[in-house]
């Protein structure tokens, strides 16, 4: 009769282990997101935002469809100028544009109109999953495509993105050529690495193998995506798209070695900032100056000031 008990206990361990595993599939593809209200707190509370500038901003609220049929929400911020150029703004998981306003007068000031966009899945765009990169690159492909009806296609468009968003937008250079720019801070190399550094920081006792196949397995169950496309390394070297890569000396939850090993791999222009003392996504908050100064100079390398 042993072998029963031991059957049964190997049962119970392997339901165990599954509802852990869907539980971190649901940490994953429905991480749970920030409101609105929320974010916008956070964001004065650091320093970063202030609401009356927010409420002042001139925003046209833009609605598009994604290519997989979900509303997708943004806003276009005009520079104020006779100007062909864009810069579209992708913000970091469980955000929204809340967390993109930051950085806004760092293009307009350039002669940059603005589009500052909600991610699937965050803000007011629909979406029933989030796939950091797999679909979302297809989706900005699409903000991109926006652009370009509305401003002709003499239209000058770069990309800015924070985390996931940084992510996103290495994603979409690498299938999308009209991009004259990019700047990631704080990017991660791809999503199963990440998840893979995650797992050891904050489930240490959770073996990498089986846990993140089948979490990826069971992912790509839940939402279509294959997460181990999602991986910002395979859009280098990029000859062609001028990259700024942005990094907090600090970062604890994505490791800089990913900026560092991309930007090794990245060919043509590029460029490379550690901000001192930041952790992550805070090298604006903790060096506005030297971060605008860096943008600046990265866009003049670039070719896009001026004209």
């Amino acid at each position: 009769m042993w072998w029963i008990w031991v059957a049964l206990l190997l049962i119970v361990a392997a339901a165990a282990f599954g509802a852990a595993l869907w539980r971190f599939s649901e940490k994953v593809v429905g991480i749970k997101v920030w409101d609105e209200k929320r974010i916008i707190q956070f964001e004065t509370d650091i320093g970063v935002l202030d609401p009356a500038y927010l409420e002042a901003l001139p925003k046209e609220d833009v609605a598009i469809t994604s290519p997989y049929g979900y509303a997708l929400s943004g806003w276009f911020i005009p520079c104020g100028t006779d100007s062909n150029k864009t810069v579209i703004l992708a913000h970091g998981v469980t955000r929204s544009r809340m967390s993109s306003i930051k950085y806004v007068e760092l293009f307009r000031k350039r002669g940059f109109h603005v589009l500052a966009y909600d991610h699937r899945r965050h803000g007011k765009s629909g979406g029933a999953s989030t796939t950091y990169g797999f679909y979302e690159k297809e989706d900005l492909r699409a903000w991109v495509d926006w652009v370009y009806r509305r401003m002709g296609p003499g239209a000058v468009v770069g990309t800015h993105g924070e985390s996931m968003g940084a992510a996103t937008v290495l994603q979409h250079a690498a299938v999308d050529d009209r991009v004259r720019f990019c700047i990631a801070d704080c990017p991660y190399s791809g999503i199963v690495g990440q998840l893979i550094y995650r797992l050891k920081v904050e489930y240490p006792r959770f073996p990498v193998v089986p846990t993140i196949p089948l979490v990826a397995m069971i992912c790509r169950l839940r939402s279509g995506a294959r997460l181990d496309l999602a991986e910002s390394l395979r859009s280098l070297p990029l000859p062609g798209t001028p990259v700024l890569f942005i990094h907090g000396q600090e970062d604890k939850y994505i490791e800089k070695r990913m900026t560092e090993e991309m930007f090794q791999l990245k060919q043509g222009t590029k460029r490379l900032y550690l901000a001192p003392g930041a952790d992550h996504a805070e090298a604006y908050m903790k060096n506005p100056d030297e971060y605008n100064r860096i943008v600046g100079e990265f866009l003049q390398e670039a070719g896009v000031l001026g004209g």
